[in-house]
């Protein structure tokens, strides 16, 4: 969906959407971690001040990625704000620097592409460890022959009783519980 700067100029109260966007192949196109993506709704407002146009909208989705662990399907809902800020071409050399410094994104083709806008936001909100249900609650952990995955705290644990059985008065101990 393209929202015509032209358009937004016009409504001095801004300009409001309510969008439902089916973006699954474009973002699987450009991240192949994404198994799944929809009920991509964004709802928010778009409006023009001082050569500037701002974007507010609330994001709700439902993305479907592997698990992190076992590589097992996992449906994450998420739902944030979003806040954009969009500038026509620079006329001078502060807007060519705000532009550069990207505090502000440029305006293309003379609109708004609300749909790119989504695409980036999900993909920039990609969380980097995915747990199933049990996972998260530390079962689920995959073992084999002579390995198992575990927690940092329980591989500390582990090491500390292997330093305890490996230290030199390790056998002294006992030694003089019978003579009291």
């Amino acid at each position: 969906m393209k929202l015509n700067i032209q358009e937004i100029r016009k409504q001095s109260e801004g300009l409001n959407f309510e969008q439902t966007l089916d973006l699954v192949d474009d973002l699987r196109a450009r991240n192949q971690e994404i198994l799944d993506v929809k009920d991509i709704l964004a709802v928010g407002k778009v409006q023009y001040e001082d050569r500037m146009y701002f974007l507010d909208y609330q994001l709700s989705y439902t993305i479907v990625l592997a698990s992190s662990r076992s590589m097992e399907p996992v449906e994450l809902v998420e739902s944030y704000p979003v806040t954009e800020v969009f500038m026509e071409g620079a006329t001078n050399h502060l807007d060519q620097e705000i532009l550069d410094d990207d505090l502000v994104l440029p305006i293309e083709n003379g609109a708004l592409d609300l749909a790119e806008s989504v695409s980036d936001n999900i993909l920039l909100n990609i969380p980097i460890k995915v747990l199933t249900a049990e996972e998260e609650a530390g079962q689920g952990f995959v073992s084999g022959n002579d390995w198992q995955i575990m927690t940092e705290e329980e591989y500390q644990a582990q090491q500390a009783v292997k330093k305890e059985e490996n230290s030199p008065f390790a056998g002294l101990q006992g030694l003089f519980d019978g003579d009291e």
